[in-house]
Protein backbone atom coordinates (compact mmCIF):
# COMPACT_ATOMS: atom_id res chain seq x y z
CA UNK A 1 0.00 0.00 0.00
CA UNK A 2 0.95 3.61 -0.57
CA UNK A 3 2.22 5.33 2.47
CA UNK A 4 -0.43 8.58 2.74
CA UNK A 5 1.15 10.41 6.04
CA UNK A 6 2.58 13.77 5.36
CA UNK A 7 6.05 14.27 5.32
CA UNK A 8 7.18 16.65 8.36
CA UNK A 9 7.67 20.56 7.32
CA UNK A 10 11.25 20.68 7.59
CA UNK A 11 10.95 17.89 4.71
CA UNK A 12 13.59 15.17 7.09
CA UNK A 13 12.97 11.45 7.43
CA UNK A 14 14.54 9.06 9.48
CA UNK A 15 15.37 5.54 9.20
CA UNK A 16 16.02 4.37 12.39
CA UNK A 17 17.94 1.25 14.44
CA UNK A 18 18.24 -0.59 11.29
CA UNK A 19 20.73 -2.67 9.90
CA UNK A 20 22.34 -0.45 6.84
CA UNK A 21 23.97 -1.93 4.20
CA UNK A 22 25.43 0.98 2.79
CA UNK A 23 27.22 -0.49 -0.40
CA UNK A 24 28.09 -4.22 -1.01
CA UNK A 25 31.29 -4.16 -0.03
CA UNK A 26 30.93 -2.00 3.36
CA UNK A 27 30.32 -3.30 6.44
CA UNK A 28 27.09 -3.41 7.93
CA UNK A 29 26.11 -0.42 10.64
CA UNK A 30 24.12 -2.30 13.38
CA UNK A 31 21.61 0.16 15.14
CA UNK A 32 21.75 2.75 12.66
CA UNK A 33 20.06 5.74 11.29
CA UNK A 34 19.80 6.97 7.36
CA UNK A 35 18.52 10.68 7.54
CA UNK A 36 16.58 12.07 4.60
CA UNK A 37 16.34 16.02 3.67
CA UNK A 38 13.82 16.19 0.82
CA UNK A 39 15.10 14.10 -2.13
CA UNK A 40 18.92 13.56 -1.08
CA UNK A 41 20.66 11.36 2.27
CA UNK A 42 21.97 13.65 4.92
CA UNK A 43 23.53 11.40 7.04
CA UNK A 44 24.38 7.56 7.32
CA UNK A 45 26.09 6.15 10.67
CA UNK A 46 25.01 5.06 14.03
CA UNK A 47 22.32 5.77 15.99
CA UNK A 48 24.75 7.91 18.25
CA UNK A 49 26.51 9.90 15.73
CA UNK A 50 23.18 11.18 14.24
CA UNK A 51 21.03 13.97 15.65
CA UNK A 52 17.63 13.53 14.27
CA UNK A 53 15.93 16.26 14.35
CA UNK A 54 12.66 16.50 16.52
CA UNK A 55 10.53 17.55 13.30
CA UNK A 56 11.54 14.50 11.02
CA UNK A 57 9.03 11.94 10.41
CA UNK A 58 10.19 8.72 11.65
CA UNK A 59 10.40 5.11 11.11
CA UNK A 60 11.37 2.75 13.40
CA UNK A 61 13.25 -0.02 11.47
CA UNK A 62 13.85 -2.51 14.24
CA UNK A 63 15.15 -6.20 13.55
CA UNK A 64 14.94 -4.61 9.66
CA UNK A 65 17.70 -4.46 6.89
CA UNK A 66 18.18 -0.53 5.17
CA UNK A 67 19.85 -1.23 1.63
CA UNK A 68 19.99 1.34 -1.44
CA UNK A 69 17.04 1.07 -3.76
CA UNK A 70 16.77 -1.86 -6.01
CA UNK A 71 17.03 -2.12 -9.88
CA UNK A 72 15.46 -4.41 -11.97
CA UNK A 73 17.08 -4.28 -15.55
CA UNK A 74 14.62 -6.55 -17.33
CA UNK A 75 11.01 -5.88 -17.51
CA UNK A 76 8.53 -4.96 -19.91
CA UNK A 77 5.42 -3.15 -19.85
CA UNK A 78 3.67 -4.83 -22.61
CA UNK A 79 1.32 -6.66 -20.76
CA UNK A 80 -2.44 -5.72 -21.64
CA UNK A 81 -2.99 -3.80 -18.38
CA UNK A 82 -0.39 -1.15 -19.55
CA UNK A 83 -2.13 -0.53 -22.60
CA UNK A 84 -2.97 3.46 -22.79
CA UNK A 85 -1.24 4.13 -19.76
CA UNK A 86 -2.33 7.78 -20.74
CA UNK A 87 -5.82 6.54 -20.01
CA UNK A 88 -6.18 4.37 -16.75
CA UNK A 89 -7.03 6.57 -14.09
CA UNK A 90 -3.83 7.05 -11.61
CA UNK A 91 -5.35 4.75 -8.53
CA UNK A 92 -5.75 1.77 -10.95
CA UNK A 93 -2.14 2.26 -12.68
CA UNK A 94 -1.10 3.00 -9.17
CA UNK A 95 -1.90 -0.47 -7.67
CA UNK A 96 -0.51 -1.99 -10.70
CA UNK A 97 3.00 -0.21 -10.44
CA UNK A 98 3.24 -1.49 -6.93
CA UNK A 99 1.78 -5.18 -7.45
CA UNK A 100 5.06 -5.44 -9.84
CA UNK A 101 7.94 -3.34 -9.00
CA UNK A 102 7.54 -1.25 -5.85
CA UNK A 103 6.40 -3.51 -3.32
CA UNK A 104 9.52 -5.64 -4.55
CA UNK A 105 12.16 -2.55 -3.27
CA UNK A 106 12.98 -1.79 -7.15
CA UNK A 107 13.14 2.02 -7.59
CA UNK A 108 14.79 1.88 -10.91
CA UNK A 109 14.27 -0.48 -13.63
CA UNK A 110 14.99 -1.04 -17.27
CA UNK A 111 12.21 -1.73 -19.89
CA UNK A 112 13.43 -4.10 -22.69
CA UNK A 113 10.92 -3.80 -25.22
CA UNK A 114 7.61 -2.24 -25.70
CA UNK A 115 5.65 0.14 -27.20
CA UNK A 116 7.94 3.24 -27.07
CA UNK A 117 4.87 5.81 -26.86
CA UNK A 118 3.24 4.19 -24.39
CA UNK A 119 6.15 3.19 -21.71
CA UNK A 120 7.04 7.09 -22.11
CA UNK A 121 3.63 8.21 -21.05
CA UNK A 122 3.68 6.10 -18.12
CA UNK A 123 7.12 7.42 -17.09
CA UNK A 124 5.99 10.94 -17.64
CA UNK A 125 2.87 9.98 -15.15
CA UNK A 126 5.34 9.37 -12.74
CA UNK A 127 7.99 11.88 -13.23
CA UNK A 128 5.19 14.58 -12.70
CA UNK A 129 4.02 13.30 -9.72
CA UNK A 130 0.54 11.87 -10.62
CA UNK A 131 1.51 8.83 -9.24
CA UNK A 132 4.33 7.10 -6.76
CA UNK A 133 6.86 4.88 -9.13
CA UNK A 134 10.26 3.72 -9.93
CA UNK A 135 12.70 5.57 -12.31
CA UNK A 136 12.00 3.94 -15.87
CA UNK A 137 14.66 3.31 -18.51
CA UNK A 138 13.20 1.72 -21.92
CA UNK A 139 14.56 0.73 -24.86
CA UNK A 140 11.20 1.16 -26.81
CA UNK A 141 10.27 -1.39 -29.20
CA UNK A 142 13.17 -4.45 -30.02
CA UNK A 143 14.93 -5.02 -33.08
CA UNK A 144 13.72 -8.73 -34.71
CA UNK A 145 14.49 -10.64 -37.25
CA UNK A 146 11.80 -11.02 -39.95
CA UNK A 147 8.78 -12.79 -38.90
CA UNK A 148 10.13 -13.47 -34.95
CA UNK A 149 6.65 -11.94 -33.68
CA UNK A 150 4.41 -15.04 -32.66
CA UNK A 151 1.23 -14.82 -33.81
CA UNK A 152 -1.76 -12.96 -32.50
CA UNK A 153 -3.62 -15.45 -30.81
CA UNK A 154 0.02 -16.63 -28.99
CA UNK A 155 0.35 -12.96 -27.83
CA UNK A 156 -3.14 -13.02 -26.46
CA UNK A 157 -2.34 -15.84 -24.26
CA UNK A 158 0.58 -14.75 -22.93
CA UNK A 159 -1.48 -11.28 -22.36
CA UNK A 160 0.67 -9.64 -23.93
CA UNK A 161 0.01 -6.35 -26.46
CA UNK A 162 0.11 -6.61 -30.44
CA UNK A 163 2.56 -3.60 -31.01
CA UNK A 164 4.49 -3.83 -33.85
CA UNK A 165 8.24 -4.50 -33.60
CA UNK A 166 10.73 -3.19 -36.03
CA UNK A 167 11.88 -6.21 -38.20
CA UNK A 168 15.60 -5.93 -39.60
CA UNK A 169 17.23 -7.96 -42.08
CA UNK A 170 20.74 -6.76 -42.48
CA UNK A 171 22.88 -3.84 -41.87
CA UNK A 172 21.08 -0.90 -43.49
CA UNK A 173 17.64 -1.69 -42.17
CA UNK A 174 19.60 -2.19 -38.41
CA UNK A 175 20.85 1.23 -38.76
CA UNK A 176 18.08 3.02 -39.80
CA UNK A 177 15.56 1.06 -36.86
CA UNK A 178 18.22 2.17 -34.30
CA UNK A 179 18.59 5.82 -35.27
CA UNK A 180 14.65 6.44 -35.43
CA UNK A 181 14.33 4.59 -32.06
CA UNK A 182 16.88 6.81 -31.02
CA UNK A 183 15.86 10.23 -32.18
CA UNK A 184 12.81 9.27 -30.34
CA UNK A 185 14.79 9.43 -26.99
CA UNK A 186 14.63 5.87 -25.79
CA UNK A 187 17.12 5.12 -23.36
CA UNK A 188 19.19 2.23 -24.93
CA UNK A 189 18.53 -0.64 -27.88
CA UNK A 190 17.26 -4.29 -27.43
CA UNK A 191 18.44 -6.52 -30.41
CA UNK A 192 16.32 -10.34 -30.36
CA UNK A 193 19.22 -12.18 -31.93
CA UNK A 194 17.10 -15.48 -32.98
CA UNK A 195 13.97 -17.34 -32.93
CA UNK A 196 12.57 -20.08 -34.11
CA UNK A 197 10.50 -18.51 -36.77
CA UNK A 198 13.41 -17.00 -38.45
CA UNK A 199 16.72 -16.60 -39.46
CA UNK A 200 19.14 -15.66 -37.10
CA UNK A 201 20.49 -11.86 -37.38
CA UNK A 202 23.95 -11.32 -38.84
CA UNK A 203 26.86 -10.00 -36.96
CA UNK A 204 27.12 -6.93 -39.48
CA UNK A 205 23.54 -6.11 -38.52
CA UNK A 206 24.29 -6.45 -34.64
CA UNK A 207 26.99 -4.36 -35.43
CA UNK A 208 25.13 -1.46 -36.98
CA UNK A 209 22.81 -0.81 -34.76
CA UNK A 210 25.77 -1.32 -31.70
CA UNK A 211 27.49 1.16 -33.79
CA UNK A 212 24.14 3.76 -33.51
CA UNK A 213 23.51 3.49 -30.10
CA UNK A 214 27.57 3.80 -28.70
CA UNK A 215 27.56 6.84 -31.28
CA UNK A 216 24.57 8.42 -28.62
CA UNK A 217 25.79 6.97 -25.92
CA UNK A 218 23.39 4.46 -25.01
CA UNK A 219 23.63 0.60 -23.85
CA UNK A 220 22.63 -2.18 -26.51
CA UNK A 221 21.24 -4.90 -24.90
CA UNK A 222 20.72 -8.48 -26.82
CA UNK A 223 18.25 -11.77 -25.92
CA UNK A 224 20.09 -14.58 -27.29
CA UNK A 225 18.36 -18.53 -27.70
CA UNK A 226 22.25 -19.99 -27.71
CA UNK A 227 25.45 -19.43 -26.93
CA UNK A 228 26.18 -19.26 -30.22
CA UNK A 229 23.48 -15.80 -30.18
CA UNK A 230 26.09 -14.70 -27.33
CA UNK A 231 29.01 -15.24 -29.16
CA UNK A 232 27.67 -13.30 -32.01
CA UNK A 233 26.10 -10.65 -30.07
CA UNK A 234 29.43 -10.43 -27.97
CA UNK A 235 31.58 -9.95 -30.87
CA UNK A 236 29.54 -7.51 -32.53
CA UNK A 237 30.18 -4.79 -29.66
CA UNK A 238 26.17 -5.23 -27.30
CA UNK A 239 26.90 -4.07 -23.86
CA UNK A 240 24.83 -6.45 -21.47
CA UNK A 241 23.50 -10.28 -22.38
CA UNK A 242 19.16 -10.40 -21.36
CA UNK A 243 19.70 -14.07 -20.78
CA UNK A 244 21.42 -17.32 -19.79
CA UNK A 245 20.65 -20.05 -21.89
CA UNK A 246 20.25 -23.05 -20.98
CA UNK A 247 18.93 -24.89 -23.75
CA UNK A 248 22.33 -24.81 -25.58
CA UNK A 249 24.73 -26.60 -22.22
CA UNK A 250 27.49 -25.29 -20.86
CA UNK A 251 29.37 -21.81 -22.07
CA UNK A 252 32.37 -22.75 -23.27
CA UNK A 253 35.55 -20.84 -22.74
CA UNK A 254 35.50 -18.93 -25.67
CA UNK A 255 31.96 -17.28 -25.31
CA UNK A 256 33.58 -16.66 -21.46
CA UNK A 257 36.55 -14.80 -22.76
CA UNK A 258 34.92 -13.41 -25.27
CA UNK A 259 32.39 -11.48 -22.73
CA UNK A 260 35.08 -10.48 -20.34
CA UNK A 261 37.32 -8.65 -22.91
CA UNK A 262 34.36 -7.10 -24.08
CA UNK A 263 33.70 -6.04 -20.72
CA UNK A 264 29.67 -7.43 -21.19
CA UNK A 265 27.03 -7.29 -18.08
CA UNK A 266 24.80 -10.62 -17.72
CA UNK A 267 21.63 -10.37 -16.58
CA UNK A 268 20.74 -14.63 -15.84
CA UNK A 269 17.11 -13.96 -15.84
CA UNK A 270 16.91 -17.64 -14.25
CA UNK A 271 13.26 -18.15 -13.11
CA UNK A 272 11.80 -17.93 -16.40
CA UNK A 273 13.68 -20.62 -18.26
CA UNK A 274 11.79 -22.86 -15.54
CA UNK A 275 8.53 -21.25 -15.53
CA UNK A 276 8.34 -21.81 -19.01
CA UNK A 277 9.73 -25.78 -18.91
CA UNK A 278 7.25 -26.39 -16.02
CA UNK A 279 4.96 -28.41 -18.17
CA UNK A 280 7.86 -30.68 -18.93
CA UNK A 281 9.14 -34.02 -17.43
CA UNK A 282 11.40 -33.30 -13.76
CA UNK A 283 14.67 -34.48 -16.13
CA UNK A 284 14.37 -31.47 -18.52
CA UNK A 285 13.31 -28.98 -16.16
CA UNK A 286 16.54 -30.09 -13.90
CA UNK A 287 19.00 -30.12 -16.74
CA UNK A 288 18.06 -26.56 -18.19
CA UNK A 289 18.45 -25.70 -14.00
CA UNK A 290 21.81 -27.31 -14.02
CA UNK A 291 22.65 -25.60 -17.18
CA UNK A 292 21.99 -21.72 -16.54
CA UNK A 293 23.25 -22.13 -12.95
CA UNK A 294 26.57 -23.67 -14.74
CA UNK A 295 26.75 -20.60 -17.17
CA UNK A 296 26.33 -18.40 -13.93
CA UNK A 297 28.50 -19.55 -12.15
CA UNK A 298 31.00 -19.77 -14.73
CA UNK A 299 30.83 -15.92 -15.29
CA UNK A 300 30.63 -15.27 -11.35
CA UNK A 301 33.88 -17.20 -11.48
CA UNK A 302 35.21 -15.29 -14.33
CA UNK A 303 34.99 -12.09 -12.88
CA UNK A 304 32.19 -11.26 -14.48
CA UNK A 305 29.31 -8.46 -14.09
CA UNK A 306 26.26 -9.71 -13.02
CA UNK A 307 22.92 -7.10 -13.19
CA UNK A 308 19.92 -8.36 -11.69
CA UNK A 309 16.47 -9.14 -13.54
CA UNK A 310 13.49 -11.29 -14.19
CA UNK A 311 11.94 -10.32 -17.39
CA UNK A 312 9.31 -9.76 -15.18
CA UNK A 313 5.81 -9.58 -17.57
CA UNK A 314 5.53 -13.02 -18.76
CA UNK A 315 6.02 -14.80 -14.86
CA UNK A 316 4.93 -14.41 -11.34
CA UNK A 317 6.28 -10.85 -9.81
CA UNK A 318 7.81 -12.05 -6.91
CA UNK A 319 11.37 -12.32 -7.37
CA UNK A 320 12.38 -14.45 -4.44
CA UNK A 321 12.82 -17.95 -6.60
CA UNK A 322 15.33 -15.39 -8.37
CA UNK A 323 17.12 -14.66 -5.47
CA UNK A 324 17.28 -18.38 -4.42
CA UNK A 325 18.44 -19.73 -7.80
CA UNK A 326 21.73 -16.73 -7.93
CA UNK A 327 22.27 -17.94 -5.08
CA UNK A 328 22.12 -21.70 -5.91
CA UNK A 329 24.99 -20.91 -8.85
CA UNK A 330 27.34 -19.62 -6.14
CA UNK A 331 26.72 -15.92 -5.98
CA UNK A 332 26.91 -14.53 -2.39
CA UNK A 333 24.36 -11.97 -0.69
CA UNK A 334 27.33 -9.24 -1.09
CA UNK A 335 27.82 -10.06 -4.89
CA UNK A 336 23.74 -10.21 -5.14
CA UNK A 337 22.97 -7.51 -3.48
CA UNK A 338 25.88 -5.81 -6.13
CA UNK A 339 23.79 -7.12 -8.49
CA UNK A 340 20.76 -5.02 -7.49
CA UNK A 341 22.49 -1.86 -6.56
CA UNK A 342 25.52 -0.76 -7.43
CA UNK A 343 26.49 -3.23 -10.79
CA UNK A 344 23.72 -1.08 -12.37
CA UNK A 345 24.28 2.46 -11.18
CA UNK A 346 27.89 1.86 -12.48
CA UNK A 347 26.82 0.10 -15.95
CA UNK A 348 24.26 3.07 -16.62
CA UNK A 349 26.04 5.71 -15.23
CA UNK A 350 23.76 6.86 -12.65
CA UNK A 351 25.87 8.45 -9.58
CA UNK A 352 22.89 9.42 -7.70
CA UNK A 353 21.91 5.98 -6.83
CA UNK A 354 23.32 2.51 -6.38
CA UNK A 355 25.09 2.98 -2.38
CA UNK A 356 23.66 4.80 0.92
CA UNK A 357 25.98 8.18 1.35
CA UNK A 358 25.45 11.63 2.15
CA UNK A 359 24.62 13.75 -0.91
CA UNK A 360 22.74 10.45 -3.26
CA UNK A 361 19.84 10.59 -3.89
CA UNK A 362 17.36 8.90 -1.21
CA UNK A 363 16.31 5.88 -2.72
CA UNK A 364 16.22 3.15 -0.01
CA UNK A 365 14.45 -0.22 0.53
CA UNK A 366 13.69 -1.54 4.05
CA UNK A 367 13.68 -4.87 4.60
CA UNK A 368 11.62 -7.16 6.77
CA UNK A 369 14.68 -9.50 7.72
CA UNK A 370 18.26 -10.26 7.21
CA UNK A 371 19.28 -11.06 3.77
CA UNK A 372 22.56 -12.02 4.92
CA UNK A 373 20.97 -15.22 6.58
CA UNK A 374 17.87 -15.39 4.29
CA UNK A 375 18.39 -14.57 0.45
CA UNK A 376 14.55 -14.38 0.33
CA UNK A 377 14.43 -12.08 2.80
CA UNK A 378 15.37 -9.19 -0.16
CA UNK A 379 11.54 -10.11 -1.22
CA UNK A 380 10.16 -8.91 1.95
CA UNK A 381 9.91 -5.36 1.97
CA UNK A 382 8.90 -2.95 4.91
CA UNK A 383 8.79 -0.39 2.89
CA UNK A 384 10.48 1.61 -0.74
CA UNK A 385 11.61 4.67 -0.43
CA UNK A 386 12.09 7.03 -3.53
CA UNK A 387 13.83 10.47 -3.87
CA UNK A 388 12.89 10.82 0.19
CA UNK A 389 9.25 9.71 -0.89
CA UNK A 390 7.81 6.55 0.43
CA UNK A 391 6.11 5.10 -2.39
CA UNK A 392 5.40 1.70 -0.85
CA UNK A 393 4.37 0.38 2.60
CA UNK A 394 3.77 -3.13 3.45
CA UNK A 395 0.52 -3.86 5.23
CA UNK A 396 1.59 -4.88 8.95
Amino acid sequence: MLDESPKSATGYLALVDGTIYASPTEAPIAGGVVLIQDEKIAAVARRTQVQVPSTAQVLDCSGGTITAGFWNNHVHFFERKWANAAEIPAAELSRQIQDMVTRYGFTSVFDLSSMWENTRRLRERIELGELPGPTIRTTGEGLIPPGAVPSEAVLGVLGVMNFPAPEIADASQATAAARKLLEKGVDGIKLFASSPRSTPLPESAIRAAVYEAHKAGKPVFVHPNSGADVLTAVRAGVDIVAHTTPYSGDWDRSILTTMQERKVALIPTLKIWLEFMRHDRMSAQEKAAKAETGQLRAWVDAGGTVLFGTDVSYINYDPSDEYALMAEAGMSFRQILASLTTAPAERFGDSKRGRIAPGLQADLVVLKGDPARNIRALASVQQTVRAGRIIYRASD
